[in-house]
């Protein structure tokens, strides 16, 4: 699980941190002393868990989970008990009263890593095959999308936009839950913003994938991070 560490005193950081570095699971992806740190390395880390400490300044721990639409799995920090009951209500996965021992820390993994686990048996199951489609909520409503008709996938901060060859929908979530729900086999993340059907592909120019929509060329760049794995994909299809 990637991990991240939010808390505003460095030793509770580097408490927490030697923990993180004695469970060969957990892969620590940074370090935040505040809810806009903490918010921009979010934006920037797939993360899975996030140890969230309460009392900060500017912003409290439970404001900022408040303030996310789809968070990580929390555990909460703090040396005040008071908020226990606000923590869990929050569906956090626990909760370390400071000073934390590394038994009690390992207890609060051991639940996360099981729901991390559940999860990603339900994705791998998805991804397997079965159902030719999926339901996404949009504008009020429970839309069917089926795989093969998906050109590719648009992220527009907390949205996302399914491009189909008759149409499009638009739904509130992020594109790592999405791109969980699509099979591994049919469809790549080629950009930060972007998700593509492998089948729909037309050309391959320089960093700039080619999809055809509505007999237009769609032309869709291709990040540096996910260029290697996407050629490598295209090179195990040529003849």
């Amino acid at each position: 699980m990637n991990v991240l560490i939010v808390d505003d005193e460095p030793l509770a950081q580097e408490i927490i941190e030697t923990f993180v570095g004695n469970v060969p699971s957990l892969n620590l992806v940074g370090k935040c002393s505040n809810a806009i740190e903490a918010n921009e390395a979010l934006r920037n880390n797939q993360v899975d868990l996030m140890f969230l400490d309460i009392q900060m300044p500017q912003m409290t721990g439970v404001d900022f989970l408040k303030t996310l639409q789809h968070p990580p799995m929390v555990i909460f920090t703090t040396a005040y008990s008071n908020y226990a009951i606000e923590g869990f209500e929050l569906n956090a996965i626990d909760y370390l009263l400071k000073p934390i021992s590394m038994d009690r820390f390992v207890k609060a993994v051991n639940k996360a890593q099981e729901l991390f686990d559940l999860n990603k048996k339900e994705i791998s199951e998805v991804s397997a095959g079965g159902d030719d489609f999926f339901f996404v909520k949009s504008d009020k409503k429970l839309v069917k999308v089926k795989y093969n008709e998906i050109l590719y996938v648009e992220g527009l901060k907390d949205y996302v936009i399914i491009r189909m060859e008759h149409g499009r929908v638009i739904t509130l979530q992020t594109m790592k839950s999405l791109e969980e729900k699509l099979p591994l086999h049919d469809f790549r993340r080629i950009h930060r913003s972007y998700i593509v059907s492998l089948s729909k592909i037309n050309a391959i120019d320089g960093n700039v994938v080619e999809i055809m929509e509505k007999g237009v060329a769609k032309h869709i760049p291709i990040g540096k991070n996910y260029r290697d794995e996407l050629l490598e994909l295209i090179d195990k299809k040529k003849l």
